[in-house]
């Protein structure tokens, strides 16, 4: 069981890690020159869209799977990756920490600024949600790493 626990984590944390990677490798480096009023509708779009049924499947997998994989691997033959299941688990709780108290706020708090000034909401929110988006994704991508490597 712990295997085929493991092998899904490592599917839907590659999958996750490459859905963050491409956020910070091409689409907010795309979207950087968009004038404000530009980068803020898109990013609101974003924002709306993002959270559905797949990325839920991916965010909540992220997390319980290593976990899954963790707790039935405590004993028997796979006892001795318990400490890189671990270290996996670790990084995935603390990037979900990171979107949970640092992204969706700013994300929620760029929503409801639709109508106001596009230029103050950017400033608010571009270098903080980036900030904490390259976070997350290494966080993740070290998870990935660390989930591929106990296989």
């Amino acid at each position: 069981m712990t295997s085929l626990f493991l092998m899904l984590s490592v599917i839907v944390n590659g999958l996750y890690a490459g859905f963050l990677l491409t956020f910070l490798m091409a689409i907010m480096p795309g979207l950087a020159g968009l004038p404000d009023e530009q980068f803020t509708a898109a990013m609101r779009r974003f924002n709306e869209k993002v959270p559905g049924p797949l990325f839920l499947v991916l965010f909540l997998g992220a997390v319980a799977l290593p976990a899954a994989a963790l707790f039935t691997g405590l004993r028997g033959p796979d006892a001795e990756e318990v400490p890189v299941l671990v270290a996996a688990l670790g990084c995935a709780v603390a990037s979900h920490v990171i979107t949970i108290a640092g992204n969706i706020p700013l994300n929620n708090a760029l929503a409801r600024s639709e109508g106001g000034d596009d230029t103050a909401a950017r400033r608010a929110f571009e270098p903080r949600w980036n900030t904490f988006h390259q976070i997350r994704t290494a966080l993740t991508l070290a998870g990935f790493v660390l989930l591929v490597m106990s296989l």
